[in-house]
Order: structure tokens, then sequence, then C-alpha cells
């Protein structure tokens, strides 16, 4: 560990906020989380994260940084009732189509709720000596020493408190307010200029059901994941968690929207082209009400353009960039970020935010690829589809259906899907190979499969 500041601030104590208060504690005597909601010691939700009420799981290279930075968490979270299961052989994957065929993998998975991986998160890091959290507090704005360049703390309000904003004075300021950060309008009001944002719409909308859940359900697997496909572009996914409960989420793209009554939800079930999230839901107890979740569009920030920047500040996690969350990556690219930004410390303060920028925007390139490349499959999806887009949608359409038989194209579509590899994995000649072969079927078998989908439809 390399002391390089007294006393870092991070705005947040959702899951960004507690990884990058992670790394800062390896290099600052004291770091303080300033977080807006009262935080219950129960694995409760709550306001301030609207979807820690939806489906969670968390992808197997973030389970891999959350062991690094906690060691032990995983198995501690096991214990509490989380479900360890392997990504590529316990749960079901539908695309194109067709499933990803079963194998065993070195793929570790997690299986628990949003909110009892983030209090086990928040428990572990709040035993560290230099880490203290003020709760039910507001970040007003940062404060700004213009002769040196640098924000030198935050102004802060108690929430219900008449008095006036207290001033926290910090070496670090570490935004990870979420989606909703004000970082741009402060970097305004600052003199400096704003970050390019990169939005694609996908109006997605889903309703959230918890199940009460017998282990031989599902055919003995502990998740499946319905990709939204064409010709209906609806989406669904079923996930194992703690207390014996499947979670389900099922949703669709622009305006199609899942009936918030019983029946509609199970007809909206029913839809899906492929019937395992139905023939579950449909005899199994229902242990919560209907709960609906709205995502307008994939929000990207880019702060690694910026010329000029304030020294003593930083953004992080989902207020640089918020992916759709159907495909579960936001959690695992915040583990990752969190790593970079230790090693951006481990350098130095100099330049800091220059290097974790370029650092945070090369590690968000690949998920942002993966979602934003997914969704522009959808035809009412706007977006640009350069070459690269569109031959790269075509290619994984054809691995996942060559995978449907081939346990090592499934094993490395999902390395890349967990954020294990780099996708340009997947271009191995190798495996180009084995697409290759894999789309070469006598017309008798092709005809076979769409007449399954058809059927299962």
């Amino acid at each position: 560990m390399t002391a390089i500041g007294k006393h870092a601030i991070v705005i947040g104590a959702s899951m960004g906020g507690l990884l990058a208060a992670r790394a800062l504690t390896e290099h600052y005597d004291l770091v303080t989380l300033v977080e807006r909601d009262e935080l219950a010691e129960a694995d409760e939700p709550r306001k301030g994260v609207p979807q820690g009420r939806h489906t969670h799981g968390l992808l197997a290279r973030g389970r891999e940084v959350i062991e690094q930075l906690f060691p032990g968490l995983g198995e501690e979270l096991v214990r509490r009732g989380a479900l360890s299961g392997d990504v590529a052989d316990d749960v079901l994957w539908f695309n194109y189509g067709c499933y990803l065929k079963n194998a065993p993998s070195k793929l570790a998975g997690l299986l628990l709720s949003r909110p009892m991986l983030e209090t086990g998160v928040r428990r572990r890091l709040l035993q560290l000596a230099n880490v203290r959290l003020r709760e039910r507090c507001d970040v007003v704005a940062p404060i700004f020493d213009r002769e040196r360049g640098r924000v030198t703390g935050v102004r802060v309000k108690a929430r219900g408190d008449a008095k006036d904003a207290d001033v926290i004075e910090a070496d670090l300021v570490v935004d990870a307010s979420g989606r909703g950060s004000q970082s741009p309008v402060w970097l305004a009001a600052l003199g400096y200029a704003r970050p390019r944002e990169e939005t694609v719409k996908v109006g997605i909308g889903y309703m959230t059901r918890l199940f009460r859940r017998q282990p031989a359900e599902l055919h003995g697997k502990t998740a499946a994941i319905i990709a939204a496909c064409e010709p209906d572009w609806r989406f669904g996914a079923i996930l194992a968690q703690e207390g014996d409960r499947w979670t389900v989420s099922l949703g669709g793209y622009l305006g199609d929207q899942v009936p918030g009554d019983e029946s509609g939800y199970l007809e909206f079930a029913r839809s899906l082209p492929t019937p395992e999230i139905y023939d579950v839901i449909a005899s199994a107890e229902p242990l919560s009400p209907i709960i609906p979740y709205q995502f307008g569009a994939n929000l990207r920030r880019h702060y690694e353009e910026l010329a000029q920047f304030p020294e003593g500040y930083l953004v992080y996690g989902d207020a640089m960039c918020s992916f759709n969350p159907v495909y579960g990556q936001g959690m695992t690219t915040a583990c990752v970020e969190s790593l970079a930004l230790r090693d951006c410390l481990a350098a130095g303060p100099r330049q800091l935010a220059k290097r974790f920028f370029r650092a945070a925007s090369r590690l968000i390139d690949i998920p942002w690829q993966i979602a934003v490349g997914s969704d522009l499959q959808h035809p009412r999806v706007e977006g640009k589809r350069p070459a690269q887009v569109r031959f790269v949608n075509w290619y994984i359409a054809n691995l996942f259906r060559a995978a449907q038989h081939d346990t090592t194209l499934a094993a490395s579509f999902l390395e890349v899907a967990n954020l294990m590899r780099q996708p340009s994995a997947l271009l191995d000649p190798r495996i180009a190979l084995r697409v290759w072969r894999g789309n070469r079927a006598p017309a008798s078998a092709v005809k076979e499969r769409r007449s399954l989908a058809a059927a299962a439809k």
C-alpha cells in the first residue's frame, strides 16, 4: 500500500461507491462514504436503488474480483443462502432460437438478491479501520480552489436538518452517485466542459415477481436467460436466489409493456419463444407483488475525451456509463473499475483523473459493445449500424447456433459474456472454424431446428 493522501470522499454508497471506496482504502488514511439513504442492516431494497427489487446475479468476473477485494465474501454469502453455480452448466441460455449446450466449466457465478450482495460488501468494507459512513446526507456541490484548479472537498447537507450545509475537506472526491450524477452540471459551473454523452434508446420496461422455488423445477437448473430476439423481441429471466425463491423478470422493448396483473403477467411469460419460465411460474407460489421497472437508454459519458479536468476529482461506475440492465454487466463493470482505480492510485496522484478515465474507458468498451451491439439487433432501436456491428451480430448469431451442439463454443461465448475474455477471442481462427462447421448442418437438420423453435413458441 502507498499512502498518497489523508482523506478521500466517495459520493454514494451503492455497489459502485463501495467498490471505489475499497480501492481508496489502500491509499488514504480515511475514506468517507456520503450516502443520501438510511442504510439498514437487513438485506432490504432501498429507495436510492430502485433496481434493487429486480433480478440480479453476479457474473463470473464480478465474483472473481469481489473475492479478490474481500477474501472469503463469496463463501460467506453462500452460507447465508446465496447460490454458487457454474454459469455454463447450471444456467439455460436461450437466443437465436436455441439453447447453448450445457457442460461443466470454470465459470463460477453467484445468484442472490442485489440487497444481499450490497449489504454483504458494505458490511465487509465498514470493518476496515479507515472507512466511515455518513448516511442521510446530500452532497450539494464540490468545493473548488480556482487558483490550484482542484476540488478540495464537498458541501454536505443532512436530510431533514435546517442547518446550513457542512464543508468536508478531502484530498480526493469520487462521484459514484449513479446514472443521475450531477458531475456534468458541476463541471460546467466550475468552467469546465461537459463530457460528450452517447445514448442508445431502448425503452426497456420489465416486471419482476418473486416465487417459491422447488429445486426440481427448471430441469434442476438454477437460472434461465431468454434473450430478446425476433420476431417479438421479448425477454425473460428466472434466477434462483436466497430464501428458496425464484426472481422472475419479464420485459420488452420500446413500449412493449408487461401487464401488471397476474393473468397478463402469465400470458406474457407464455408468449416468450421458449416455455421454461412459464412452466415454472404457472404453478409456483407468488411471494411478492408484480413490480415495474423502466430503463430508457444506454448512457455513456466520455470523460476520457476531456482535455481539462479538475485535480482531486473522479467520476466512477454508473455515473460514467450505465448499460441496459438485462445484460447484467453493471456490477461486474464496477468491480473491474475498482481494480483499475487501485492500479492508478498505486502509480501516484499525478494526472490521476486522466489515467483513470483512460483505463476505465478501455474496460467499458467491452460491455458497451456487447450491450449496444445486442440492442441494435432490434430493427426499431435507433443508432448507427456500421459494417463492423452488422458483421459481429451476424457472427455471434451463427456462433450461438453452432454452440447448441458444441461445448467449446458455448464456453467461449460465456467467457466473453461474463467479461472474462476479450470479444476478439471469439474471432480466433480455431473458434471461427468451429462456427463454420457448426452451421454446415444438412438442410433437413436446419428445417427440424426451425420447426422445433416454432413449436416452442
